[in-house]
């Protein structure tokens, strides 16, 4: 008796977890790479077992060294946030001065903004400001 729900269930099945496999894969060799620790040797020894056995080779990379690429993974996180905080400083660093146009603009913005200055007001004095 066939049962074609069935077959398509488990063809789904298999897909999904092969996808999976796919990422787990590619995140092994990301981290393989990311590793500056190692040698390139023993990079290319794992990358040759990767591809010669890959299911066993992500196996046995995920039992020897899954802790340490847990760790990899929160020192990228970290140093991409650092990255982050060191160009919103500096882009903070930049801002224009509150003598020029820009910055006299921006003052007056928050004038407005605060309700300081009235609409007619705000335009009267960018309109002077941009003469």
């Amino acid at each position: 008796m066939s049962h074609p729900l069935l077959n398509a269930f488990l063809m789904m099945l298999w897909f999904f977890l092969w996808i999976m496999w796919l990422f787990l894969l590619f995140k092994v060799v990301t981290d393989l790479f990311r590793d500056h620790g190692m040698s390139g040797w023993w990079k290319a020894l794992w990358l040759v077992g990767l591809v010669v056995l890959p299911y066993l080779g992500v196996l046995v990379y995920l039992v020897v060294r899954g802790r340490s690429m847990g760790e990899r993974e929160q020192q990228a996180a970290r140093d991409k946030e650092q990255q982050f905080q060191d160009y919103v400083r500096k882009a903070a660093a930049e801002a224009p001065p509150a003598d020029s146009q820009a910055g006299q603009l921006a003052k007056l913005a928050e004038l407005k903004r605060s309700g300081d200055l009235s609409q007619e007001e705000f335009e009267q004095a960018k309109a002077r400001l941009l003469v």
